[in-house]
């Protein structure tokens, strides 16, 4: 199971970073930086977050652990490349933590959405 699950997250994450930086790479020689930073950064969001999906497949887990150690997982993934990617202002603190709302409500959302469809479609 532990293997299964680890090459699912290859698979769900590997893929799509390879992908999107190779993407990046051809932005870079073009010279197109910024597209270049900004593709890098969704590519290692991909990565990341494809690679958490799994957690979501360990049926011992309740739902409200597999939510807290995606949470955590993200937070400490995802965050950061929020912070460093030059999407939103960054001069300090503030800014930083409504960067980290931002995150928060999105993952909010997103997660309140896919737990009706998961009942709806029985997933």
């Amino acid at each position: 199971m532990g293997v299964q699950l680890l090459l699912k997250g290859t698979i769900f994450g590997g893929i799509p970073f390879i992908i999107m930086s190779i993407i990046a790479y051809v932005l870079y020689l073009q010279n197109d930086f910024s597209n270049a930073k900004s593709v890098l950064c969704v590519a290692l969001m991909a990565l990341f977050i494809g690679f958490a999906t799994i957690i979501y497949d360990i049926d011992q887990w309740t739902l409200i652990k597999k939510t807290i150690i995606h949470f955590l997982c993200m937070l400490v993934t995802i965050y950061p490349i929020l912070l460093f990617s030059g999407w939103f202002p960054l001069t300090g603190l503030k800014d930083a933590l409504i960067i980290l709302g931002y995150f928060t409500m999105t993952g909010v959302i997103l997660w309140l959405i896919l737990l009706y469809l998961a009942k709806k479609f029985n997933w």
